[in-house]
């Protein structure tokens, strides 16, 4: 018991086909976890939060929409675009950063504009109002392309209704029915990992279609976009798992894969010595 020259035990010095095996075995799987633990330092993770707030300040009150919509069965020149909200704006015709397209050998059109409007309940309307002289029986079938509010995030991991009338087709409608979509927009904020951030919308719809009159007549269809403002903000924000919690899980992997393995290859080890001395215990 005091000699300090202790031998170190035979399973740690005598090599085996079995310690080999379980020795290529344990690189592997702590290969395995590493490649795993740091293609997930690698990626971000989006952590979405929600609170009551005007996100985007620097605005001046004012919100960016794109739209794309195709009326295949009406002339450019009776198609426009008027606007109107609480704040007492009445816009009929707008027509900057807008462009009409002929479409159908010059019977119909598509509109393609960027406008803002205020943060406050309105609508803006696609219509035969601007038009110097009505038409009789206006056809407002359409298709809607595009709807969008806001900055357009391109991030695969944020699943969102930013353009949630994309692809609506309204084709098969009365022609001279009104269109109605209701929607709520919902301030979204996107934080990078840089801390930069982008402000977007998302929205949800509803829409109904209906053929209107009143004393005079029938009243002059058109495609209604009337909206209202969520106070509730959704924010996306990116988050990488921190080094020191990387360095730490890398040094678990490693230390307690070989633990277990020579744990392992231990037991092995002395089960077979034991099973060799029975076998000779036998033959004598």
């Amino acid at each position: 018991i005091f000699d300090i020259y202790r031998k170190v035990p035979k399973d740690l010095t005598q090599p085996t086909y079995t310690g080999a095996f379980i020795s290529i075995l344990c690189c592997v799987f702590i290969l395995f976890l590493f490649l795993s633990e740091l293609t997930g330092f690698i990626a971000t993770d989006i952590v979405n939060e929600l609170y009551v707030d005007d996100p985007d300040k620097d605005s001046g009150g004012k919100i960016d929409v794109s739209l794309n919509i195709s009326l295949p069965n009406l002339h450019c020149d009776l198609v426009g675009l008027d606007i109107q909200d609480e704040m007492g704006r009445h816009e009929v015709g707008h027509i900057d950063n807008s462009m009409k397209i002929p479409l159908n050998q010059g019977y119909g059109c598509r509109f393609e504009g960027e406008f803002t409007i205020n943060k406050v309940p309105g609508n803006f309307h696609v219509s035969t109002h601007s038009a110097t002289a009505q038409p009789q029986n206006p056809d407002m079938t359409h298709t809607i392309h595009k709807l969008s509010f806001g900055e357009k995030l391109q991030v695969q991991k944020v699943q969102g209704a930013f353009n949630a009338l994309g692809g609506a087709d309204r084709l098969s409608s009365n022609p001279l029915a009104s269109h109605d979509y209701i929607l709520k927009i919902v301030p979204t904020v996107y934080e990078d990992l840089s801390g930069r951030q982008r402000f977007s919308y998302q929205y949800t719809v509803a829409n109904k279609e209906y053929v209107a009159y009143s004393h005079t007549g029938r009243i002059i269809p058109a495609i209604w976009f009337r909206y209202d403002l969520s106070p509730i903000t959704v924010k996306y924000t990116e988050r990488r798992q921190p080094f020191y919690r990387f360095i730490t899980t890398i040094c678990a992997i490693v230390g307690g894969t070989f633990t277990v393995a020579g744990i392992i290859d231990s037991c092995i080890f002395t089960a077979s010595e034991a099973w060799k001395k029975i076998q000779i215990g036998k033959m004598s």
